[in-house]
């Protein structure tokens, strides 16, 4: 029997470090080649790292929350055979394998740690050990019913699916088609790709109601705890001040839905496509919008494309990809790169440079999108707009012969929250005015 360690590999350009978030293994279990041994985040990506060898673990690097450095230890795994530690000693001490782990390290030691109890999402597993690990502490079941795991039944393996042995295992036990499942990337099915069918698949029950529930605490780690910190940040150093101005969009959605009707195989019109080409056409003449505030070096850089942030709700939290050069993509392809954008950022296979680099943000709750909304500023940039709820209005409107007569109309409010240390009130409105012509009047939104 030989030791196998395996190390942090490289898991993005410039990264120097990756958070543990889930650990899927604990000292003692057995692990498959493939198989999955922990969830690390970088960027407000989450990669999944997967066994190379099989064999039984006996050592892991750290609790969820840790950072672990590029090419420290994370894993160590028993395997046949010699594995890669050459002349290795006999096994240390629990002590000794703590204080191995946390050398090898570089500043484990003083990431900072919620004093809160492990997350639901994330699997309990004990602190770095030799082989007696630590119990794991106790904590509260969920206030909220999981979804079931589907009742596991015979699984022929589908021969056109790309998946490893373990992956195959996994749906099997599961009762999982494979040939159902959508991979995220090169057309392989991963771990990954079997959590996100399962998210949106399972349902879950729904707690009668007047029964008591208990008490939860949830350790705020990964995704969760870079939200907070940077929406704590912006809230913080950046002096927000919010516009709200009403449009009437009765025309557009006229001109959207005569769209859609001869669409074919591209993809459906949102509002989102046109509220996109209104702003990248307008921010040539509102520069200041289109922009990064660096507040340590008192420098305002505007930008000459339009790095289009799109605020998207995932499992995990909230996630911004970034659509490149949106001003040069019409209404198909914007569409085209929402969905993609979206799709990637719900099961996690989105780039570490899909989630960064935007000038200006849009942010949309769709039909839930309320009367109006005071976003908050995506830090670095000066200005966030959010499309608020669709709704149907009698409204004053002037015929042919200037005589007013009351008909129904579709009103949405577009709320837009700006750095007023970089734009004035005066640029919002005007803004604001500008982009209103555009999208009661869609004419101009397509003409060239």
């Amino acid at each position: 029997m030989g030791r196998f360690t395996f190390r942090l590999p490289d898991i993005g350009e410039g990264i120097a470090e990756a958070e543990i978030v889930a650990w899927h293994v604990k000292v003692g279990d057995t692990v498959e080649e493939d198989g999955r041994l922990a969830d690390m985040m970088t960027d407000k990506a989450t990669v999944e790292m997967e066994s190379p060898v099989s064999g039984v673990v006996v050592e892991v690097a750290g609790e969820a929350g840790d950072v672990i450095a590029i090419g420290s230890p994370l894993v160590v795994i028993e395997v046949e055979g010699a594995g890669n530690e050459v002349d290795r000693a006999p096994a240390p001490k629990a002590e000794v394998v703590e204080q191995r782990i946390e050398a090898e390290t570089p500043d484990a030691g003083d990431v900072a740690r919620v004093e809160s109890a492990v997350a639901p999402e994330a699997k309990p597993v004990p602190a770095p050990t030799a082989l007696t690990p630590k119990p794991a502490p106790a904590q509260a079941e969920p206030v909220e019913s999981r979804a079931p795991t589907p009742t596991p039944k015979p699984t022929a393996p589908h021969a056109k699916v790309m998946a490893s042995p373990a992956v195959r295992k996994r749906a099997a036990d599961l009762g999982i088609d494979l040939g159902e499942v959508r991979p995220a990337e090169d057309g392989r099915l991963r771990h990954s790709d079997l959590d996100a069918f399962l998210s949106y698949n399972a349902s879950g029950g729904f707690q009668p109601a007047g029964r008591k529930g208990q008490d939860e605490q949830v350790r705020v780690i990964g995704l969760r705890r870079r939200i907070a910190e940077n929406m704590a940040a912006s809230k913080r150093q950046i002096p927000h001040f919010a516009y709200v101005e009403e449009f009437d969009v009765t025309a557009l959605e006229e001109t959207r839905a005569q769209l859609n009707a001869g669409r074919g195989d591209r993809p459906k019109l949102t509002m989102l496509p046109f509220l996109i080409t209104a702003i990248c056409k307008l921010l040539p003449k509102y520069p200041m919008l289109n922009a990064h505030y660096d507040d340590e070096a008192g420098v305002v850089t505007r930008y000459g494309s339009v790095h289009l942030g799109m605020a998207a709700q995932t499992p995990a939290g909230l996630m911004v990809p970034v659509i490149r050069d949106a001003q040069g993509r019409n209404l198909w392809q914007l569409a085209t790169e929402i969905g993609r954008l979206a799709q990637a950022a719900r099961d996690g296979s989105a780039r570490s440079s899909e989630l960064s680099g935007s000038t200006i943000t849009v942010t949309s709750l769709g039909p839930m999108g309320g009367v109006a909304t005071t976003p908050v500023i995506n830090r670095p940039e000066v200005a966030i707009i959010g499309p608020n709820r669709i709704v149907e209005r009698p409204m004053f409107v002037k015929g042919a012969v200037g005589v007013e007569r009351i008909e129904k109309r579709k009103i949405m409010n577009i709320s837009m929250s700006c750095d007023h240390r970089v734009v004035d009130g005066w640029d919002a409105a005007s803004f604001a005015q500008d982009l209103k012509k555009l999208i009661e009047a869609p004419a101009l939104i397509l003409a060239g």
